[in-house]
């Protein structure tokens, strides 16, 4: 075999065997079914900062549709949580993996976007406040109904019992710092994944919840995504460099790797889908033109793409049709 034929062997072998990699890990969920357990743990990112990781997957009846990695602050005056699950039954566990970490009680509970996994625990933290953004808020009142059929649909019995309590409070990006006991935090809204992203920095320890603007080895999700606005929060997010980054979904990271990862894959996107659009091509001719090997391998690709291309690809389509008009 000549060798250019046997590295182009290789690379596709290399290929075809991350793929299937990434395939089995996405299907080997840590939720027991069974027991109707999600089996979550509190991972330390510092002193008093923790992680609870969901499945790098799409929402399923295995994994309950954990899929986020939600988190919690000690802050010496009481617990701030980020975000509450996908279910009251994950809120409720969510909760008590807390009243196991740390002695302090819950003192409030932020929410980083409209999304359900990020509030349908809520019922769990029905006794303290729980914040959110002006237009977070409005998006959850407007879409929640929709949200609980969906995932019932997708999770069945692991969201008995589960309906809506939105945020109660509002809460808005300050220019200075958002103190909470002894803790230090900044806040910023940005937006492009939905109209409202909420950033949440502890300044002691460097480590930043990004929500879902930033996506870890995963197909971005889009249902309300603006593509231009989302690349320039991006470049907004990155500076100055975060040190320890906690995507709602995928793996956390401290080399900026997820968030390159986003860009990379939004830009190449726009491309595509613009290119796709000038020359013509239907949804399913799209659907079946050559995507990189990089995205092809990250986790639900086989959903989350197609999606995608139902989501925004008609927004270009419109616009090859008349220049100048906004993707919206």
């Amino acid at each position: 075999m000549r060798r250019p034929v046997l590295v182009q062997f290789l690379v596709a072998l290399a290929l075809v065997l991350l793929i299937a990699a990434s395939a089995v890990a996405q299907t080997v969920p840590r939720a027991d079914l069974s027991r109707f357990d999600y089996r979550l743990s509190a991972r330390p990112l510092a002193p008093g900062v923790y992680v609870v990781e969901g499945d790098n997957a799409d929402f399923s009846l295995a994994n309950g549709c954990n899929i986020i990695n939600t988190g919690f602050i000690v802050t010496g005056a009481g617990v701030v949580v980020i975000n509450t699950g996908p279910s009251k039954r994950y809120g409720e566990q969510l909760r008590a993996l807390i009243a196991r970490t740390t002695p302090e009680p819950v003192l409030q509970v932020i929410h980083l976007n409209l999304h359900p996994d990020y509030f349908l625990g809520n019922q769990a933290f029905a006794d303290v406040p729980r914040y959110a953004t002006a237009a977070t808020r409005a998006g959850i009142a407007r879409e929640s109904a929709a949200y609980e059929t969906n995932l019932f649909r997708l999770c069945g019995d692991w969201m008995l019992g589960t309906e809506t309590l939105g945020p109660d409070r509002e809460l808005a990006a300050t220019p200075g710092p958002w103190r909470v006991g002894n803790r230090e935090f900044v806040l910023r809204e940005l937006r492009g994944h939905t109209a409202s992203d909420l950033v949440l920095v502890d300044r002691a320890s460097g480590v930043a919840f990004v929500g879902g603007l930033v996506f870890s080895r995963r197909i971005p999700t889009t249902p309300h995504a603006h593509v231009a606005d989302w690349l320039a929060s991006l470049d907004a997010l990155g500076q100055p460099p975060l040190r320890t980054v906690v995507p709602s979904h995928g793996p956390v990271f401290d080399d900026g790797s997820g968030i390159s990862q986003t860009q990379r894959y939004l830009r190449w996107l726009d491309g595509h889908f613009r290119a796709a659009a000038a020359s013509g091509l239907e949804m399913n001719e799209l659907l079946r033109a050559p995507v990189p090997p990089e995205f092809a391998a990250w986790a639900a690709f086989q959903t989350e793409y197609l999606r995608n291309v139902a989501h925004l690809y008609p927004l270009y389509e419109r616009q090859a049709l008349a220049p100048g008009k906004s993707l919206r």
